[in-house]
């Protein structure tokens, strides 16, 4: 039978362990040609001598798929142009990003150093514009020469991103930037052809090992809620052909449940036609309080 990804050619980043390799898997299986790139980088981004990505793409070609692997920094400019140049020259197409690299540096807020605060920043926020943007610049010089594009970017959010988590400040605010950056690609980029669509995963990885590995722990003989597997045909659907219709979209996926996540939308309000006066907006932010849906708690409160 043949895989709903048959013919598409996808890079998918942090693609050594967790997340990323079972993306990578998952793609192979329905048919894609993969890009494998991984610096093999420890949890916290401290270099290695790791090296997962070949591991990976050696076993795509065992199960009779094609993959190459990729070594560069998602978050360099030039590396970003390497590795969709990786993709063209291995395979002759780009089809699809998958932007996964990432890592955590946890802190609480008043103890996170500018140094910490900026690593995060930059492989998470920055990573995701190097790629994406040399992908973007491939699939617009293709619709601007009359040929069919057909692209998709699959960005990675995080539940820490869209309603917080307490110790996690720089990668939250990382996701949640990268949940608006997909917004906003969503809707300038679709005249090209481009899909773009997030993910919020809740899955067991090196990430969640230490905070979460109690709650996300696997229980014998049941279903691995927290398996990364899990996502992976969320993303296989999202590179495929068949999520023509679909972007501009974040989803959550736990075990078999799958949602959509609404985001910041309008709330209560009033208007009394004329300026505040300091004291009277004290009593009118009260009663919006009161009357507002009760929020989603921030992870850990």
């Amino acid at each position: 039978m043949t895989g709903i990804c048959e013919g598409r050619v996808a890079i998918v980043t942090g693609a050594g362990r967790g997340l990323g390799r079972a993306y990578a898997l998952g793609l192979a299986a329905e048919g894609a040609r993969v890009v494998v790139n991984d610096l093999g980088v420890g949890t916290h981004g401290d270099a290695t001598a790791d090296r997962p990505a070949d591991e990976v793409v050696a076993e795509i070609r065992r199960a009779g798929g094609e993959a190459v692997a990729s070594f560069e920094d998602v978050a360099d400019w030039e590396g970003g142009a390497r590795i969709v140049r990786t993709a063209i020259d291995a395979f002759g197409r780009l089809d699809a990003v998958v932007n996964n690299a990432g890592f955590v540096r946890d802190r609480m807020f008043v103890s996170c150093t500018p140094e910490e605060w900026d690593a995060v920043i930059r492989v998470h926020l920055r990573g995701h514009f190097c790629v994406s943007r040399h992908a973007v610049d491939h699939w617009r010089a293709e619709a601007k020469a009359g040929r069919p594009v057909d692209a998709r970017i699959v960005n990675t959010s995080s539940g820490a991103g869209l309603q917080g988590s307490i110790g996690q400040s720089a990668y939250s605010a990382a996701k949640a930037g990268i949940a608006t950056l997909t917004l906003v690609q969503a809707a300038e980029l679709a005249r090209y052809g481009i899909m773009v669509n997030g993910l919020a995963p809740n899955a067991r990885t090196r990430m969640t090992e230490t905070a979460f590995a109690e709650a996300m722990k696997a229980e014998e003989g049941a279903f691995d809620v927290f398996a990364p597997e899990n996502t992976a045909p969320l993303v296989a659907f999202l590179v495929s052909e068949r999520s023509a219709d679909v972007t501009g979209q974040i989803f959550e996926l736990i075990g078999g449940k799958i949602r959509l996540a609404l985001g910041w939308t309008d709330g209560p309000e009033r208007d009394i036609g004329r300026r505040w006066e300091p004291a009277a907006l004290g009593d009118a932010i009260h009663d919006l309080l009161a009357i507002r849906p009760a929020p989603k708690k921030v992870y850990g409160s």
